[in-house]
């Protein structure tokens, strides 16, 4: 099953689920992507009657949930509630500005989860091999034991390497945030007030870990392109879709 929360406000892209990709609302890309994994079902979920209105027209499931949401995890966790999943059930968190997200890796986070009954929590990272992007504090790091479960999340650059960075040979990885929950744990999620550590770091992953949910991470399948958070990441992404008219 897989959840798409989309609000209608951003800092730097107002209004960014409904803005147009090659002539399709963003919001409208990603369901598409989704429909194509193996999920049983497909929600948008949303506060916003603009992105509902726009939902429904192309077909798609809509919940519509409360306004007070400070993460797109509450958000799922208040659409479990509504629709009374079990505590088993296994929800994937598709970003709702991912056009391009790849439908097997959907499909991989999810049966990650299912395999591992140690994991309330399934993730995706990849190999790290610039400097520049194991230094940036925008670039989420991992570090998983040798079962795949993840040992810490940090913006700093983790594992240091000691005797120098060889560009290309780090064993470091970067942090690819999809997840797939168990129900149960997310139910458990919003519960818990935030982990210090959560809020140094102010990365929410942090609070499972915290709390003692195991985490489990593996390389992703395919890459995942980056999401839509500026203009030049909408134009890139049209581009990609439609390169007639972006030549023109």
């Amino acid at each position: 099953m897989v959840i798409i929360p989309a609000r209608f406000s951003s800092s730097r892209l107002p209004g960014k689920p409904l803005l147009s990709i090659a002539g399709q609302p963003m919001i409208q890309h990603v369901w598409i992507q989704a429909t194509k994994s193996k999920a049983s079902r497909v929600i948008v979920a949303t506060d916003d009657l603009r992105i509902e209105a726009a939902a429904r027209e192309f077909g798609a499931e809509v919940c519509m949930t409360r306004t007070d949401h400070t993460s797109g995890t509450d958000r799922l966790a208040e659409v479990a509630d509504l629709a009374m999943f079990t505590d088993e059930q296994i929800i994937v968190n598709v970003q709702g500005d991912e056009p391009l997200i790849p439908p097997e890796v959907i499909d991989q986070v999810a049966d990650n989860l299912a395999l591992c009954a140690d994991a309330g929590v399934a993730t995706l990272c990849e190999p790290i091999s610039s400097v520049t992007d194991f230094q940036n504090p925008n670039v989420v790091k991992v570090v998983a034991d040798r079962y795949g479960l993840a040992c810490y999340f940090s913006r700093a650059p983790i594992p240091w390497p000691r005797d120098g960075f060889e560009e290309g040979r780090s064993c470091a990885s970067r942090h690819i945030g999809i997840y797939a929950y168990r129900v149960e744990q997310l139910r458990d999620f919003v519960s818990w007030p935030v982990a210090p550590m959560e809020k140094q770091e102010s990365l929410e992953q942090l609070r499972f870990l915290s709390n003692g949910v195991q985490i489990h991470v593996s390389t992703s399948i395919a890459k995942v392109p980056g999401g839509v958070d500026t203009q030049d990441d909408l134009n890139a992404v049209n581009a990609f879709l439609n390169p007639t008219e972006s030549a023109s």
